[in-house]
């Protein structure tokens, strides 16, 4: 769905076939970019994302940035993160495993429910596969709707200006108000 919204405010589709992905090209902040939806199931993404960074001959340090969801995030949020683990996220796992490396930059959307601290306090577990493969409800596609258009800028600004200066911007605590564009 980010992927879908990028295209559609940079004006292409995303429907060419190459590398187990479908891709668009364009230019945002000024910069040559490939959109990719691996077509592979999300545990076997890195099989697609390899393949990408192979035919487009990238640094994954320098030029790959991977969208995904993340239930360990309250649905409306979002994080960049520039490295890391998996985090139990198995579509993470593919793509390190397939790259054998962590060095590659991530915008991690929430699309968790957001569980009050008491009830993780008392030790509630966090839903999985079930509630992740399940329809979303209309309120929290409103929400994530909302989202999508951060998460659009957020990626310009990470183009345009680089990891540092967005993580700053949108890593913040108070993620109820829209950056500016």
């Amino acid at each position: 769905m980010a992927i879908d919204r990028i295209a559609q405010q940079e004006g292409v589709v995303v429907h060419n076939r190459r590398c187990r992905a479908t891709t668009a090209t364009c230019r945002m902040a000024g910069r040559e970019v490939v959109l990719a939806k691996p077509e592979t199931f999300m545990n076997l993404s890195g099989v697609a994302v390899a393949a990408l960074v192979g035919e487009f001959e990238v640094d994954p340090a320098q030029n790959l940035l991977v969208i995904y969801d993340e239930l360990d995030l309250a649905l409306g949020s979002f994080k960049i993160k520039e490295r890391g683990s998996p985090a139990g996220h198995n579509g993470a796992r593919s793509i390190i495993g397939a790259l054998g490396t962590q060095e590659w930059l991530r915008l991690r959307i929430g699309v968790g429910p957001d569980l009050p601290s008491a009830a993780i306090a008392a030790g509630a577990r966090r839903p999985g596969k079930d509630y992740l493969l399940s329809p979303m409800r209309k309120a929290d596609l409103t929400v994530l709707d909302e989202v999508l258009d951060r998460v659009a800028t957020a990626t310009r600004r990470l183009l345009d200006q680089g990891a540092a200066v967005a993580m700053n911007e949108f890593n913040r605590r108070d993620r109820n108000v829209p950056a500016e564009e």
